[in-house]
């Protein structure tokens, strides 16, 4: 019997086309063996956002040949790997049904379990894999589609402490980059032009500052953007770099203060933990003056601050076969090959949707 574990993983919920192989060993260590992300950013950037039926095209296009790749990268052949895992959900149906079928068709071929994963437990399980984290920790989600802060007590087991009550933090940044005639996509475009602007040139508002409830909002800061915007066009580029560097401290405060009550909450119900961690995740983990923030922030609450590689952070395969020999080693059934995708897909079952929130992120 081999001493290590393998699996090949396989993620196609939005608009990267991937595919991975990870190992883990008996003592719970992981080894990523071969690992493929084909970006379609050229294919939807003249949309301004991600098209649903292009999206499911270029994985049917890409995906055979991916997977083909990282099982050589990985020097192993199909026959080698002991069970298949593929995000079932939450995200975009059209994906999510090429990559959950390849995966059945692949699994059922070689004779080895299939693992329908949950795509947001990749995020929520990848700083075991990176960093060895013990549970329990808090993952606080950050992307397009989702704004969540959750406990994540073992595998299958989470507790959503606070979600968007509209829009996703991803979203409200690829809409101001948007208003301001920025590139898609708009996170990175907005980090950038901030990086040249005042940020206290404009006072936007820092939604549910102070709350004791651990929920986000943030469209009424974009309504704030959008306002300033129109009030002094047409917007020269010091304008542009003014707002955007104003937005991102809005939300950096505003994420101070919804992650330090996270914090102080997490240290009074879990007294015994000696290394507390903060987990971060998500395509807008990978902006820079967030992470600062949230390295202070831990430090000053005597809390370790794990952020994965920025390839680990968007959408990768690594952590979905990486979930799924999570789930083998838990001891989880595997999915029959009846299993069907879920557009929707929460992490913690029992949290009720939020009323009025309107998104997938916030109810996922």
């Amino acid at each position: 019997m081999s001493p290590e574990t393998i699996i090949l993983g396989i993620e196609t919920s939005c608009d990267e086309t991937a595919a991975a192989v990870v190992a883990r060993d008996a003592a719970g260590r992981g080894r990523i063996l071969g690992d493929v992300v084909l970006s379609q950013l050229e294919e939807h950037s003249a949309y301004g956002g991600v098209v649903p039926e292009i999206a499911a095209r270029a994985h049917v296009e890409a995906l055979d040949s991916l997977i083909a790749e990282a099982l050589l990268r990985a020097g192993v052949a199909l026959r080698d790997v002991d069970g298949v895992a593929a995000t079932s959900g939450p995200g975009l149906i059209g994906g999510l049904i090429v990559g959950l079928m390849t995966g059945k068709a692949i699994a059922r071929a070689i004779g080895k379990p299939l693992y329908a994963v949950n795509h947001l437990e990749g995020h929520a399980l990848t700083a075991r894999l990176t960093d060895g984290l013990a549970f329990p920790y808090l993952m606080l989600l950050v992307s397009g589609g989702h704004t969540q802060l959750v406990l994540v007590r073992g595998v299958d087991d989470y507790e959503r402490w606070g979600t968007t009550i509209d829009d996703a933090l991803g979203e409200a940044f690829d809409k101001t980059a948007k208003l301001l005639g920025l590139p898609y996509p708009g996170g990175p475009a907005v980090e950038r032009a901030a990086a040249g602007g005042d940020p206290d040139r404009f006072d936007f508002p820092r939604p549910l500052v102070g709350a004791a409830r651990l929920d986000f909002s943030f469209s009424g800061l974009k309504t704030a953007v959008r306002q300033a915007a129109q009030a002094i066009e047409p917007l020269t580029d010091r304008d542009v770099a003014d707002i955007c560097a104003s937005f991102q401290k809005a939300v950096a405060r505003t994420l101070k203060d919804r992650i330090g009550r996270g914090l102080k909450r997490f240290r009074e119900s879990h007294r015994l933990v000696a290394d507390p961690a903060l987990v971060v995740a998500g395509g807008v983990a990978a902006n820079q003056v967030l992470r600062r923030m949230l390295q202070e922030l831990c430090d000053a609450n005597g809390f370790r601050f794990v952020a994965p590689p920025l390839a680990l952070c968007t959408d990768n395969a690594a952590m979905i076969a990486w979930a799924g020999l999570e789930r083998m080693a838990g001891g989880f059934d595997p999915d029959p090959l009846a299993v069907a995708p879920r557009s929707r897909w929460p992490l913690d079952r029992q949290a009720a949707a939020l009323v009025g929130s309107g998104k997938r992120g916030a109810k996922a």
